[in-house]
This record gives structure tokens, C-alpha cells and sequence, in this order.
């Protein structure tokens, strides 16, 4: 411990003296507790050696020790942080120079950045010590395992790869699987995010769209016609309900005017003419709905306007036996 002195203003020559001794008598002190600090940080340096160091158990000719769980845990983690630069710098940079629709230079992202994370794992091992060869054994025995409990996830995975290369559905798309219907919002290996119009996220596993006929509206050309069924009355003009409801498609600023709108003439119905309106539009994609409401609203106000009859169920009652009598209803009191 250094030793207290008291300083006199009055005497500054004793005073510098005393502080230069108690330096030089607190010197030695201090070198000490520096050794045993040393000291210290190299028990706790050989202990955390001899941790990492510690054999946990052998793999065929391999023998496995902490330390190399924390280097390939290291080696992985620098490998997903260099896959996640690359796959940026090949989509943003490479990929948006090209003549490549976005979901196609999605596609080679992903598949790019897949291939580059299986590498790098493989690496990681052989760098580390660990003998690929001596793996193949427990490899089979996963690939059993793998056939029998993991079918289902193996088979989404598989499928999404056959997405990302033969591209029947993109980013983008608006596609029709069983009760689902929506727009593509992400394609991964596993599963698919499906965004329906009232903006719930629907995620359908990838085999879905390998195992099951998917209607795509907007695969390749954006352009679809919708068809539009309506019944008139009997001795209705047909000429010129085929007039009114073709300025109805052309009025409507969304419907084509190439491929040319046209109304069919289906057949006799029960209690009306039945005739459909086909027109062409790229609305499908993105409000399919809202379209046919617009369209199904004007041509009810242009035919109330031109005084075309909609027609309802009607049916003939035959009475084949028996009386039927016709009575006025009851009169109310005054």
C-alpha cells in the first residue's frame, strides 16, 4: 500500500521528497500484482483450451472436440453472410442489367444462393478435420430415415426447385389451387405465399402446384377474357341487346379494344334468352371482382335505360282435379 503523507505549503522541498519516495517504495507492488494478474489470464486461457481441446467423441478416423463445432458454427455463419452479399450483388447488380423478367432473376438468386450455402457446408467440414467419406454411412442411414419421416417436406422441397427452374408460377402471378386464390408474393423451397385480395397471406406447400392442375391467369400473356352471362325476357330485341351491352364494354375504360369485345347468343332458357358478354382484359391479375361488379353495374343501368326486360322464374300452376274457388279477402271493420 502506498503511505500517507501530508504535504505543508510552507515546505515544498519535503513534500516532492516524500512523493518520490513513496513512489519508489510502492513500485515493487505494483509489478507484483501485474505477474499475478498474468498469472491469472493464462489459468484461465489453459483451462478454456484444455475445454475447447476435450475430446467428445470420434467419428470413424475423426476425432471431434469442441473446438471444431465452434469453427464450422464460425464457418457457417460466414458463409450465410457471403451468400446473402452475393445473392444482392447478383439480383441488384448482375441480374438487373439483363433483359430477365424480376421473377426469373428471383429464380436464379435463389437457386445461385442455394447452391453456394451447399458448398460452403461441405467446405466448412473438410477445413475443420472432418472427413467427408466416413459421413456416407450415416448419410444412407439419414437418407432412410428421410424417405420414411420427412416424405412430405422432401417432396416440397424437390417441387420447389422444379418451380424456380421451369417457372410454371412467378413472382407476381395470380394463380387459382383448389380454394386458394391470390397473387404470388414468394416463391421459397418449401412453400409458396399466396396474397388474396382481401390481403390474407395463404401459404401453400410447393407440391401442391407439381400434384395439382393450377390455373394461372397472367402465365406468359396478361390477357384474359371474361365472360359475363345474362338472361333477357322473351320477345326482347336481340339486335338490340347485342347494341347495348357492346357499348357497355366499350364505355368501361379497363376493358381491350383489341382483342374486339362480342356477345354470344347461348340458347333458350326456361323463362329467358340467355347471352354472354366476352370482353378481354388485363384486370384479372389484379381485381377480378371489382372488374365484373363495374361491368355487371353498367350493363344493369344501360339496360334499365333502354327498357330491356330481366326476366325471373316463372311457372304455370295446372289444376287437374277439384274445385277451386275464388274469394274475396275479408273486409276489416270499421
Amino acid at each position: 500500500p502506498a503511505a500517507s503523507y501530508r504535504c505543508s505549503i510552507n515546505s515544498p522541498t519535503f513534500c516532492a521528497e516524500q512523493i518520490i519516495h513513496t513512489f519508489h517504495w510502492s513500485k515493487p507492488a505494483v509489478e507484483e500484482q501485474t505477474l499475478d494478474m498474468g498469472h491469472t489470464n493464462n489459468i484461465v486461457w489453459d483451462g478454456l483450451q484444455k475445454i475447447l481441446e476435450h475430446p467428445l467423441f470420434k467419428l470413424w478416423d475423426t476425432q471431434l472436440t469442441s473446438a471444431t463445432f465452434v469453427k464450422i458454427f464460425f464457418w457457417l455463419l460466414l458463409v450465410l453472410l457471403v451468400d446473402w452479399f452475393l445473392r444482392r450483388f447478383i439480383v441488384q447488380r448482375l441480374l438487373a442489367r439483363t433483359r430477365f423478367d424480376a421473377s426469373l432473376q428471383y429464380g436464379i438468386g435463389k437457386i445461385a444462393g442455394y447452391i453456394f450455402v451447399t458448398l460452403g457446408f461441405f467446405i466448412a467440414l473438410e477445413v475443420n478435420g472432418v472427413n467427408l467419406s466416413s459421413l456416407a454411412v450415416i448419410a444412407g442411414a439419414i437418407g432412410v430415415g428421410v424417405g420414411f419421416g420427412l416424405q412430405n417436406i422432401i417432396n416440397n422441397f424437390v417441387s420447389g426447385l422444379i418451380i424456380l427452374a421451369e417457372r410454371p408460377i412467378t413472382i407476381g402471378d395470380r394463380v387459382e389451387v383448389g380454394s386458394v386464390v391470390g397473387q404470388v408474393t414468394k416463391i421459397s423451397l418449401r412453400s409458396t405465399t399466396v396474397v388474396t385480395n382481401d390481403n390474407i397471406a395463404i401459404i401453400v406447400p410447393n407440391s401442391d402446384f407439381i400434384s395439382h392442375a393450377v390455373t394461372n391467369w397472367s402465365h406468359g400473356d396478361p390477357r384474359v377474357r371474361i365472360r359475363l352471362p345474362i338472361g333477357v325476357a322473351y320477345g326482347t330485341d336481340t339486335e338490340k341487346l347485342q347494341r347495348v351491352l357492346l357499348e357497355v364494354a366499350k364505355e368501361h375504360p379497363k376493358v381491350l379494344r383489341e382483342p374486339a369485345p362480342d356477345v354470344f347468343f347461348l340458347g333458350f332458357g326456361d323463362s329467358s334468352l340467355n347471352f354472354e358478354l366476352a370482353v378481354w382484359t388485363a384486370e384479372m391479375t389484379f381485381k377480378p371482382r371489382r372488374f365484373r361488379s363495374e361491368l355487371y353495374y353498367a350493363m344493369e343501368k344501360k339496360l334499365r335505360e333502354n327498357k330491356v326486360e330481366v326476366p325471373f322464374p316463372q311457372r304455370d300452376l295446372h289444376l287437374r282435379s277439384g274445385n277451386f274457388v275464388m274469394q274475396p279477402p275479408p273486409q276489416k271493420p270499421d
